[in-house]
């Protein structure tokens, strides 16, 4: 309860303008870029029946790696080594490269924060694709940074209209996703490797490559195609083909002088030690890995008849959810991303025109699937 000091102080302050806040977090909204199926149950009193919109494996981790959590969740009385080693040195040995090419953090997400910072004061320029990740987006603002956007061409991020409007800007940092989310769209290693290498030195280029081990052979650059670039960091992730989005662990390879700038900043104790053992099974576990990637393919396939069935346009994935053309605009898709809550189906949409005309949907387990096949045609004759 407010004691009569505290709340006559509330008042002033409230009827004075003041703000025990910088001026920039003061003029930022409140917002999670993500509304997630929980928050959707809270609001609406309507139960999840098949979880498949947040991009999670609905297949799970190897049970390998559950086998790794029971043996040691007797330590979880111990603070994870904050130089990340064994984990470092295992994705050292997995890509080819060296330790110190690494570093490690809560999840791609936290990551790309700790970038910001690092590179962006007040008033910079960062240049993204227009309806691209919105996490990175909120990052930027987080940190005064002034969006510039290119428009995505044919469903994908354009590489020429981000070189372009960094060298226009000349703006230090550009993110761009490799396959992409939201639309699942991707480019060849060649013209990956071609971009990196005609930005300038002064821009550094934030690769996610969050979805690459979903992705078609020769969609990603080879670990050592751009390691000799002071410039470029590349982001990976244990979250999705993995199955430890609750984990949160993410990773980021570039040269060490670059990678060494982290320690300044991160959080050194942040990284869970369990989700550091999960995440060295589940690299060991290759085979699991090889068996889940089948399963995205054949989900995605499901997917895309399910949506060819009902009138809708798939369109090609690389990563482990379908963008689903629906033929209309944002107010149609919404409408069918509401309708199928309604049957407990979770799913998203892009947030921006002219992306949200598509719906966009995981991959997930056969039932999953099976309560989308059922619910989707009755949605649609609703509309």
């Amino acid at each position: 309860m407010w004691t009569g000091f505290q709340f006559s102080r509330i008042l002033k302050n409230s009827m004075s303008g003041f703000s025990r806040f910088t001026p920039l977090i003061s003029a930022l909204p409140a917002t999670v870029p993500f509304v997630g199926p929980e928050a959707i149950e809270r609001q609406r009193g309507l139960p999840v029946k098949a979880r498949i919109g947040a991009n999670e494996s609905g297949f799970g981790p190897a049970p390998s790696v559950l086998a790794a959590i029971r043996e040691k969740a007797g330590e979880i009385w111990k603070y994870n080594d904050p130089e990340n080693f064994a984990l470092k040195t295992a994705l050292a040995t997995h890509l080819g490269l060296a330790p110190a090419n690494f570093v490690v953090g809560e999840g791609v997400d936290d990551l790309l924060g700790l970038i910001v910072r690092l590179i962006i004061e007040p008033g910079m320029p960062v240049v993204t694709s227009f309806g691209g990740y919105p996490t990175f987006n909120f990052h930027v603002n987080g940190f005064g940074g002034r969006l510039v956007t290119a428009p995505y061409v044919n469903d994908r991020e354009d590489l020429d209209g981000l070189l372009a409007a960094v060298k226009r800007e000349n703006a230090p940092l550009v993110y761009f996703a490799n396959p992409d989310n939201p639309m699942g769209s991707w480019w060849d290693a060649d013209s990956i490797v071609s971009f990196a290498r005609a930005l300038p030195e002064t821009t550094l280029l934030i690769l996610d490559e969050a979805y690459c081990e979903t992705a078609p052979a020769g969609s990603a650059p080879l670990a050592d195609a751009l390691i000799d670039l002071p410039n470029v960091l590349r982001m990976r992730t244990f979250s999705k083909a993995y199955g430890l989005a609750g984990a949160r662990v993410g990773y980021a390879f570039g040269t060490p002088e670059t990678v060494l700038a982290f320690d300044k900043i991160r959080n050194h104790f942040g990284m869970p030690r369990l989700s550091t053992e999960a995440a060295l099974a589940a690299l060991a576990d290759q085979a699991y890995l090889k068996d889940v990637v089948a399963r995205i393919v054949s989900a995605r396939e499901r997917i895309a008849a399910i949506a060819t069935a009902n009138g809708l346009v798939p369109l090609a994935s690389a990563t482990n959810f379908v963008a689903i053309d629906c033929g209309r605009d944002g107010t149609h898709a919404r409408a069918i991303v509401d309708g199928l809550m309604q049957h407990g189906v979770f799913i998203r949409m892009p947030g921006v025109a002219p992306l949200n005309r598509c719906i966009r949907v995981s991959t997930g387990l056969p039932a999953d699937m099976d309560l989308f096949e059922d619910a989707l045609p009755k949605v649609l004759k609703s509309l």
